[in-house]
């Protein structure tokens, strides 16, 4: 078993003590604190706004959340290898309110576990490929990872990594 990518992920939070037009503020979240002593599952996508994403990926995600939460999961995590100014936008336009949407913007974690895909073909740049996990205290315990990644992403396979194939390993 792995532990996942020691990595400090650029996000943004609400802080309504500031106030003013912009009650936003910086905040780097390490790995650690984001799955240390938990058990967490995530799944990352190639992008925020983009249609199978947004369609699929992660409404069905936000509407089994309490199901992953009976079966002892404490948060699911959505990546993504977009900025946090893109995640934020794209969670209000979602309505997510159950899923932690984690922007990988510089792709780091997505490299480091292996999954960072050059989609120049579609013109996003590199990105992440889609697949999903479960991770238990930092130690990575399963992955679903979509087919074609060797093959250098000609397409967007979405078979294995949804909410309904992490629910079904999750109950058995």
């Amino acid at each position: 078993m792995n532990s996942v990518p020691q990595v400090t992920f650029k996000t943004r939070v609400r802080n309504d003590a500031l106030g003013g037009s912009n009650p936003f503020e910086w905040k780097d979240l390490t790995s650690d604190e984001i799955f240390s002593g938990k058990k967490v599952v995530v799944f990352s996508l190639p992008g925020a706004f983009t249609p199978t994403c947004s369609t699929s990926h992660l409404p069905r995600y936000e509407e089994l959340s309490e199901k992953f939460s009976e079966l002892g999961v404490d948060q699911i995590v959505c990546i993504s290898v977009n900025d946090a100014f893109v995640m934020y936008q794209w969670g209000l336009s979602q309505k997510a309110e159950k899923v932690f949407l984690l922007p990988d913007g510089n792709g780091e974690f997505s490299r480091k576990m292996g999954m960072l895909v050059d989609k120049s073909n579609l013109g996003f740049g590199m990105r992440s490929w889609r697949y999903s996990m479960v991770v238990n205290d930092g130690v990575i315990e399963k992955v679903f990872s979509e087919d074609g990644f060797q093959d250098n992403a000609p397409n967007d396979p979405f078979e294995v990594s949804d909410a309904d194939t992490m629910l079904n390993y999750l109950s058995t």
